[in-house]
């Protein structure tokens, strides 16, 4: 997809493409060393997943712009995306012009939503629910950044891999680690695992509603576009 996306860009001039990224920790690198206007991010990063990716890009970076790429228009996602910082929720099924209009909406400080997402969207608005789905008293006293780290130990990450990921100290990891088994009142990763997936913080290999899931090679890393218009 990324090629696809490229080839897009090339065609419009009012666009330069300034970089390219693996993963989350590497798109929070570049952004350290070269602020961007706009950026493409793919929701289904390995690692942080792309909203994870965004709300941290945005602590460095402040006014990057998102845009997330989603195969998914369910409702939780884009409230969530929202919520982290995204200026855009954008399908990958969407056509040439309607990715050539969100960035173009998005650069000049719009908000962008593919019309699928914003049809969802405005339906339950109308139904008075904007909040996402709960994921279980067990987990309601977490921080959001608990929240990322008990994802990641429960997909297997040690506490080294972890803290490279969201670019924080060994012992920050390893005290949110023993922070949380305290709250949860669990004393191994089994336990922390359980709960999480019963949580719904992550979900075992194939399970149908993963939505961090590592997605095919050609539909993976975020693409960043710089454009003129910001």
């Amino acid at each position: 997809m990324r090629d696809g996306i490229r080839a897009i860009l090339k065609l419009h001039p009012d666009f330069n493409i300034a970089g390219e990224a693996e993963n989350g920790h590497d798109a929070i690198q570049f952004i350290k060393r070269q602020p961007t206007d706009v950026i493409l991010m793919d929701i289904g990063l390995p690692g942080l997943s792309g909203i994870e990716t965004t709300s941290e890009l945005l602590r460095h970076s402040a006014d990057t712009r998102v845009i997330i790429l989603s195969m998914y228009e369910d409702e939780d996602s884009v409230v969530s995306a929202m919520r982290a910082g995204a200026r855009g929720f954008v399908l990958k099924q969407a056509s040439e012009m309607d990715l050539v209009d969100a960035l173009r909406t998005v650069a000049r400080g719009g908000t962008y939503l593919s019309p699928e997402v914003s049809d969802k969207l405005l339906r339950r608005l109308q139904n008075g629910n904007m909040e996402t789905r709960s994921q279980g008293p067990a987990v309601e006293g977490l921080s959001p950044r608990e929240l990322q780290v008990m994802r990641m130990v429960a997909e297997g990450k040690t506490s080294k891999e972890i803290a490279v990921m969201l670019d924080l100290g060994l012992q920050t990891v390893r005290s949110y680690r023993k922070t949380m088994m305290k709250k949860l009142g669990v004393s191994n990763v089994a336990g922390l695992t359980q709960i999480a997936l019963a949580a719904g913080v992550t979900h075992l290999p194939g399970h149908p509603h993963q939505l961090h899931q590592q997605p095919p090679v050609h539909q993976q890393q975020p693409l960043r576009a710089k454009s003129h218009h910001a």
